[in-house]
């Protein structure tokens, strides 16, 4: 198997998507910070509605919004790519002009535009993983993705930290903020745009082939809905443990956030590269091995003295953010390695959908176990990610590994299938030109 094993900043751009792309993700996740984090205070504060009714306008905005992956996987599998990512940003631009437009105390325009937010949010990773997949290949890809997510999360986390040092100007400071959000979408969407990369319908089977159905994947989507819930656990679980079981400051939070951004920024890359040595179920495995560890520390950090809970959930943290790394560094990267050419959009579309999924039902999980104590919470997940961890792990018997004259790689390249049944048909050709002439063709 293929390994990246050093860093080239000018190939990873390129990779990415280009130059242009690379701004576009920047500016695109500057946007998102200044907005995302505060779009519940703009509802309580800005249009004047209760904090349950907007907290269940933006839960159904994402649920709801996870109806448009069917379309956007079809949509990539005829061949899009850039003006699928551009569209996904202007989705979000509506979404905040409505959200501008919506007169106070007015809920339904509100989860309106929650709704256009969450269609674009959902549609933007496989719409981003399937650019990716047709520029680079191989680990290479896997290194280009993990570097749009390190991109993405710095641009992410400079938005959140411009969005709080305004916060102090109310109502007024957080409809600037959306303004801004809403031109930061527009100037990225134009940006992904005018990169105007397509792939070639001919990557598809010839007429007469296999145009079957995406592969089969029900174990590794069902465990990506488990995995997902790591990637809430930083904002949602954590603070909740440390306000309401350890009585601790909410600086605490804060900090652990701040550490978690840091870390993603700086070592998604390195550690996927790392990584490429290895198979990327394995990978996968590792990683849920990293975050069921981390889920017993925090169980066991609950329990210490009062003054001592607080530091060692900081320091489990570090351990749970190296398992959201190397989740994050090979769960899309497998999905698109296994994935035939020609089903890649509708493939990236399904993992999108059990990852929104686990992220949607994530918040309502974590709250309804953490009353029960911290063996409920933190057990129950450490369980359900190691029963992940094992289902998705590698295995000698997998179908799909052994071939005649030897073992495949546990992840071919998305091209793989497509040059698998060209050579068949080719091979066909030969035989029916031989049937039919009596000698080996010239």
């Amino acid at each position: 198997m293929a390994t990246t094993t050093k860093i080239q900043p000018r190939a990873l751009v390129r990779a990415t998507g280009g130059p242009r792309y690379a701004v576009a993700l920047v500016v695109d996740a500057l946007g998102t910070g200044l907005l995302r984090p505060f779009l519940l205070l703009y509802g309580v504060m800005v249009l004047r509605l209760s904090a349950p009714a907007t907290g269940i306008a933006m839960t159904a905005g994402v649920v709801v919004g996870l109806g448009c992956m069917p379309a956007v996987g079809r949509w990539l599998d005829r061949g899009a790519r850039s003006t699928v990512v551009a569209a996904s940003m202007l989705v979000r631009v509506l979404g905040v002009v409505l959200l501008l437009a919506t007169p106070a105390g007015y809920v339904w325009p509100f989860a309106a535009a929650a709704l256009l937010l969450g269609i674009g949010n959902q549609a933007w990773p496989a719409a981003h993983a399937a650019l990716v997949a047709t520029v680079a290949h191989g680990r290479q890809r896997d290194t280009a993705l993990a570097a749009g997510r390190a991109l993405r999360n710095a641009g992410m986390g400079v938005g959140a930290l411009l969005a709080t040092a305004c916060l102090a100007g109310g109502a007024t400071a957080l409809q600037a903020l959306a303004a801004i959000t809403g031109l930061a979408y527009l100037t990225a969407a134009a940006l992904a745009w005018s990169v105007r990369l397509h792939a070639d319908p001919a990557a598809a089977p010839p007429e007469g082939g296999d145009d079957g159905p995406p592969p089969r994947m029900g174990a590794l989507l069902a465990a990506n809905v488990v995995y997902a819930f790591c990637l809430n656990v930083p904002e949602i679980a954590l603070p909740l443990v440390l306000v309401t079981q350890l009585h601790a400051s909410p600086v605490w939070s804060a900090a652990i956030f701040v550490a978690n951004t840091v870390l993603v920024v700086t070592l998604q890359v390195p550690l996927t590269v790392l990584m490429s040595r290895f198979p990327r179920r394995t990978v996968l495995a590792l990683a849920g091995v990293v975050l069921a560890a981390s889920y017993l520390g925090f169980l066991a950090a609950t329990s210490l003295v009062p003054g001592w809970g607080a530091p060692a959930v900081a320091a489990v943290s570090v351990v749970c953010t190296l398992g959201e790394i190397l989740y994050a560094g090979s769960a899309t990267a497998l999905a698109t390695a296994l994935a035939p050419a020609h089903v890649l959009g509708r493939t990236l579309a399904r993992f999108q959908l059990s990852t929104g999924f686990g992220l949607a039902v994530s918040p309502a999980v974590i709250t309804a176990l953490a009353p029960q104590g911290p063996a409920a919470l933190w057990g129950t997940l450490a369980g359900a990610t190691l029963l992940s961890a094992s289902a998705v792990a590698p295995s000698a018997t997998d179908p799909g590994r052994q071939v005649r004259g030897g073992v495949a790689p546990v992840c071919p390249g998305p091209y793989a299938a497509v040059r698998s049944r060209s050579a068949a048909i080719a091979r066909r050709r030969a035989s029916s030109l031989r049937g039919s002439s009596g000698r080996r063709p010239s």
